[in-house]
């Protein structure tokens, strides 16, 4: 079909997905693809807040992959926000938000992304639906559809 009636093909990921995040320097993260999650989270430790020339930031440590240490990267970002968020255990917690880019597969694009401990997830990050909608097809039968 073509024309007003035609409907984008979008790509299909699964459940579970690499990203990366090359704003902060990550080539591959673990990510849990999170319909039932409104918003965007990744885990951080060491999170501490600063301001440079009236603009404040953030710097922190994150783990590509979840309990290993060794893998941690430092980062800084501007600030974008401070939310406060609904976690998935009800608890509601205020949260530092940054604007970053996010790659899955071929598409980059700027997502919001807050910072929190996952230490208890299985997977750094969470990627929700503000970030999805419009852009993917999901299968939640699948995994890792865009590749190892």
């Amino acid at each position: 079909m073509t024309g007003a009636g035609a409907k984008k093909t979008l790509p299909l990921i699964g459940w579970r997905e690499w990203a990366a995040l090359p704003d902060l320097g990550v080539v591959r993260i673990g990510a849990k693809i999170d319909t039932g999650a409104k918003s965007s989270a990744i885990h951080a430790s060491k999170i501490k807040e600063f301001e440079t020339d009236g603009v404040r930031h953030v710097e922190f440590w994150l783990q590509t992959l979840q309990g290993e240490k060794n893998r941690e990267i430092f980062c800084h970002a501007p600030i974008a926000d401070k939310r406060l968020i609904k976690s998935s255990n009800g608890q509601e917690e205020q949260r530092v938000v940054i604007e970053t880019d996010i790659c899955l597969g071929k598409r980059r694009w700027k997502i919001d992304i807050s910072l929190t401990n996952r230490d208890l997830m299985e997977f750094p990050l969470l990627i929700g639906r503000d970030a999805l909608c419009g852009k993917f097809m999901i299968d939640p039968g699948a995994s890792y559809l865009l590749g190892e």
